[in-house]
């Protein structure tokens, strides 16, 4: 970790522990695990939410590291109190803004997956963090476990499939708070299914300022006004 984060969650051993343990394994399988499913002429982007959750549920598909200590700045940044997560997966990215919650003395992450499996995964890695008193991970298709994030957004993270990053931002667009950050992941990665994403965030007739930030796989920010 580096140096401006010495004091804060990230730091404690436990939560180290469990975020190089689980770096460590998305770089040993990650890369083979989505070889084999592509190479067998599986197509995601036709594929349904459920059979792309069902069929890559062993892959962690993790946010980089640099991503997490960006989402964990950001947070901290803007003093978020209630933060929705799309696409928890194994709860990497949900443990960085966890710590922030905790950093910030209180708040809740809300997390949505639809893989079972990586539910449990996910609750049993955020509570060996000792972050799970700061999250909520809502089990099933986000589009209807979200409908109700219980309150005001500060922050929407959309990291799941990116060909439905639109349908979760409209679906919780009357809960985000004017001033609101959403980030947006793997900008980079099948800039296709992003397109009609980027279009409406980059309009501002949709009430959101928004720019292209170069980490990682590129990640889209942008502001509700």
């Amino acid at each position: 970790m580096t140096s401006i984060l010495a004091g804060s969650t990230l730091q404690l051993p436990e939560v180290r522990a469990v975020l190089e343990r689980l770096h460590d394994l998305a770089d040993r399988n990650d890369n083979s695990i989505i070889q084999q499913v592509l190479s067998s002429g599986y197509d995601w982007k036709s594929a349904s939410p459920a059979q792309n959750a069902a069929t890559f549920r062993e892959a962690l598909l993790p946010i980089a590291p640099d991503v997490g200590r960006f989402l964990y700045g950001v947070a901290r940044s803007i003093s978020a109190q209630r933060i929705v997560e799309f696409g928890t997966s194994y709860g990497i990215s949900t443990i960085y803004l966890a710590a922030a919650m905790r950093d910030r003395n209180g708040g809740l992450v809300i997390g949505s997956e639809m893989e079972s499996s990586k539910v449990m995964q996910a609750t049993e890695n955020i509570a060996a963090a000792g972050l799970l008193p700061f999250v909520e991970i809502r089990a099933g298709d986000a589009l209807e476990t979200l409908r109700d994030p219980g309150g005001t957004i500060d922050l929407l993270f959309l990291d799941g499939w990116n060909n439905l990053y639109l349908d979760v931002l409209q679906l919780v667009s009357n809960n985000l708070r004017s001033g609101a950050v959403i980030l947006a992941d793997d900008l980079n990665i099948t800039p296709e299914q992003m397109a009609p994403y980027l279009e409406y965030v980059r309009n501002p007739a949709n009430g959101f300022i928004s720019v292209a930030l170069p980490i990682d796989d590129g990640i889209e920010y942008s502001v509700k006004l």
